[in-house]
């Protein structure tokens, strides 16, 4: 029986069929009228309760025509008057039968929906509206028992085939479960459905999703080395952030029994808390939510937030580092528990060498302590990273070598020293906590210790005041051997050191300038040496090249020998036929004689004048011309 038409007006909801409604059901503020056959074919309770109502009749009150009482036929009235008394006698409104259903699971928009099926109309179940559907068509008791095809199984179908095998559905689905259908939820064990779907999927999803690699932050000098946590809008971290509190921390607690990767449930920790938390850090002051939760409230989520942080050591150590010390100013301003202070202190001390100076400077919150920033954070955060350094060394002897040292020490003593360099300027820090501090990072932490007596030069010129004993105290955490030749340079024209330490400052410069000498007169030497093989080398090259010209001249001349002595027997052999040739020449006085000779030139191939080279005169000699024998008459 499908609808021809719904409407909605003002408060009220109508759905025309061409047939007059005669059911009325109140949810909430919303009245709905409809009919009585499809509510009861689909619905058990509302079939109960339709057929629990009497309907009513009753005259419709109106102006003071309609009341008029049925005794008065008085025959003066007019024909008009009569007719509309007729008219309006014959109107009579029968009062439908209403239905309350107060706390209707979703409220007037869920009941619409349901009451569309039962007309049915084809209805559109998304995954934000199929738990309320299903807790309302629970209430309604929209059973397979009582109706086949019912709403119940419907929504169950498209929770198990559709919603519960994707992410990003299963985060929306369980968002509306939260506010007044929770309760229904809970006990219908939808919730923990949607719980055990996400904690199932969450280690599939893929982690570039999370991140967004790389980003510079406005005014940052070390972008390279900083990169910024971004979380895209259309992720599934964004659904997972918009959680109450409850519900999102057993989210995180099923994901860690499912043995979920730590990088991705820092991730999400990280996204909520900056969605949750206002003025978190600097960088994120533009994510303040619209509803700022109270002070207990925000403790609350910090404390959450700390206590469900990995205890493991993520990958995105860089984007963690800058949020974790945000979180522990944050600490500070809404004065959390220690042990929530504790646990992110270690945790911080585990990735130390990731920080940067900015994240080091935290105010302290306490009138208890006169220093501007907190020291004595500073150096438990610092104690915990040697203590984990030391334990970590003995637990794997592989990272006793030179390298795991440099690339986790050395960056966090030049962190160390640049925050010495910022905190020296404080009025209030006393000599000792300066040198406590200084004095903790072990010697292979520095390289050279030209960080620190920048630290120590600036610390004496904002505490001028100090004895000459506190000063000596000062310089001696330094390692004058360690100081480069500029910075003994500069240290041996310091006024504000102490006379002790220009002369041992003098006198490593001295040994510098030596050491220097040395190097260069060892470093000359060792080039002239080179230079000489080098020459020598040279030398060898040519005497070869020289050796291999004088065998290709030999060679050259024997063949020019061989040619030439072929030459001369070739001179030899022209020589006599030449001669052999004027002899004939000269016998031949007659003409029979001159055709013979004739005929013996042309038989030795010389028709035209012979020209014999003669090599040794490089001259060419012409026989004489033989003279004309006239012939006689």
């Amino acid at each position: 029986m499908a609808p021809e038409r719904t409407s909605s007006k003002g408060q009220a909801w109508f759905c025309t069929t061409g047939l007059p409604s005669d059911i009325v059901i109140e949810v909430g503020e919303m009245s709905f009228h409809l009919h009585k056959f499809p509510l009861m074919s689909r619905s058990k309770k509302l079939n109960l309760l339709i057929l629990d109502q009497k309907p009513l009749t009753k005259r419709k009150p109106s102006n003071s025509k309609n009341e008029i009482e049925e005794e008065d036929d008085d025959e003066d009235e007019d024909e008009e008057e009569r007719d509309e008394f007729e008219e309006e006698e014959e109107i009579q409104e029968v009062e439908l039968p209403r239905i309350s259903l107060p706390n209707f699971p979703g409220g007037p928009e869920i009941f619409e929906i349901a009451a569309k099926f039962c007309y049915g109309v084809k209805i559109d179940m998304t995954p934000s509206n199929s738990i309320p559907l299903h807790c309302a068509a629970d209430y309604l008791e929209m059973t397979e028992e009582f109706s086949a095809e019912n709403l119940l199984s419907r929504t169950d179908r498209f929770l198990s085939q559709s919603v519960f095998r994707n992410l990003k559905d299963s985060l929306k689905a369980l968002k509306s479960c939260e506010g007044e259908i929770l309760s229904i939820a809970e006990q219908l064990g939808l919730v923990q459905r949607c719980i055990d779907a996400i904690s199932s999927r969450a280690n599939s999803s893929d982690l570039s999703s999370l991140f967004g690699w790389p980003i510079t932050e406005k005014g940052s000098t070390t972008s390279s080395l900083r990169r910024k946590t971004v979380i895209r809008s259309d992720t599934w971290v964004d659904e997972l952030a918009g959680l109450s509190l409850p519900i999102y921390t057993r989210v995180i607690s099923a994901m860690k029994s499912k043995n979920v990767t730590p990088d991705l449930i820092e991730g999400s920790l990280i996204s909520y808390a900056k969605r949750t938390i206002p003025g978190l850090s600097r960088s994120t002051r533009h994510n303040v939510p619209v509803l700022v939760p109270s002070e207990d409230e925000q403790r609350e989520l910090l404390e959450t937030v700390i206590s469900n942080l990995p205890k493991e050591k993520t990958s995105a150590g860089l984007n963690t580092a800058k949020f974790l010390f945000g979180l522990l100013r944050t600490v500070g301003i809404l004065h959390a528990s220690e042990s929530s202070r504790n646990s992110l202190e270690r945790k911080i001390a585990s990735q130390l060498e990731h920080a940067m100076l900015d994240d080091l400077l935290i105010p302290s919150y306490s009138c208890l302590v006169e220093t501007l920033y907190d020291v004595d954070c500073v150096e438990r955060i610092l104690r915990g990273f040697l203590e984990g350094l030391e334990r970590n060394g003995e637990g794997n002897g592989e990272r006793n070598g030179e390298d795991w040292v440099t690339r986790r020490l050395v960056p966090v003593g030049k962190l160390i020293d640049g925050y010495l360099a910022e905190i020296a300027t404080d009025s209030n820090l006393r000599p000792e906590r300066f040198c406590d501090l200084a004095l903790m990072l072990p010697d292979q932490a520095r390289i050279v210790d030209d960080g620190l007596y920048r630290a120590i030069d600036i610390y004496l010129k904002a505490h001028p005041g100090i004895s000459e004993e506190e000063k000596e105290r000062v310089t001696s955490v330094m390692d004058y051997q360690k100081l480069t030749l500029e910075a003994c340079t500069h240290a041996a024209q310091n006024e504000r050191l102490p006379l002790r330490a220009v002369v041992q400052v003098l006198f490593f410069e001295q040994l510098q300038l030596r050491r220097a000498i040395t190097r260069t007169i060892l470093a000359t030497e060792e080039q002239a040496e080179s230079e000489a093989e080098a020459t020598g080398e040279q030398t060898r090259e040519v005497g070869t090249s020289w050796r291999a010209a004088v065998r290709g001249n030999q060679l050259l001349r024997l063949d020019m020998d061989s040619m030439r002595s072929r030459v001369q027997e070739l001179e030899k052999e022209c020589t006599t036929m030449r001669k052999a040739i004027e002899r004939i020449d000269k016998k031949g006085e007659e003409d029979g004689d001159a055709k013979k000779g004739s005929m013996v030139a042309k038989r030795l191939g010389c028709k035209f004048r012979t020209q014999v080279c003669d090599s040794q005169q490089r001259t060419v000699v012409a026989p004489p011309r033989r003279p004309r024998i006239e012939q006689s008459p």
